[in-house]
């Protein structure tokens, strides 16, 4: 039930509205104990996160699931390509950040869900989570730079924020400039 399409803010056209809904809203918690559809739902993100080599991450509200669950990749971010183990990604139901330590740290970020650009983002080094595992185990963790950065990143989705709602500087490619000057001041 893996599903390869990734719901984005824009298309070619202009605002996919259909899509922009789904994003924008802010997902319900996933019933504890899991139950079937909940696993089903958990496994249709993992496989959808693992048939992509483009993704350090993916929330359930990005394939269009408004559930609280997020997957992401734990190493191998600089080697591009898929995840190739288990030990190599995580799995985060319900997750909520109990503690975000450190001076902020701004990088560029981007987004399956805003294709082509990238905006400058400030966002804590280390952080704290509570959530539950993909088995329903209640787990907390510690999540230091760039795991951190994309564990924040992937849990804004669940609250339908988006990478274009910082205020940080927006780059985007020379030859869409009318494009996106035209989306993002229309």
């Amino acid at each position: 039930m893996f599903k390869d399409i990734v719901l984005t803010l824009w298309n070619n056209e202009g605002i996919n509205e259909k899509d922009a809904s789904t994003l924008r809203k802010k997902s319900k918690e996933v019933p504890a104990p899991l139950d079937k559809e909940s696993r089903k739902m958990i496994k249709t993100l993992i496989d959808s996160f693992l048939a992509r080599d483009d993704a350090s991450g993916l929330a359930a509200p990005q394939i269009g699931i408004s559930k609280r669950i997020v997957v992401f990749r734990t190493k191998g971010f600089g080697e591009g390509g898929k995840v190739k183990s288990p030990d190599d990604f995580e799995v985060l139901i319900n997750p909520r950040i109990t503690q975000a330590r450190g001076e902020k740290v701004t990088m560029t970020e981007g987004c399956l869900s805003c294709p082509e650009i990238q905006v400058e983002i400030s966002r804590s080094p280390e952080i704290k989570v509570r959530a539950l595992n993909e088995k329903g185990e209640k787990i907390s963790k510690r999540y230091l730079d760039y795991v951190a950065r994309v564990v924040q990143h992937e849990l804004d989705h669940l609250d339908g924020k988006l990478i274009v709602d910082y205020e940080g500087a927006i780059y985007y490619p020379k030859k869409k400039q009318e494009f996106y000057e035209k989306l993002f001041k229309g």
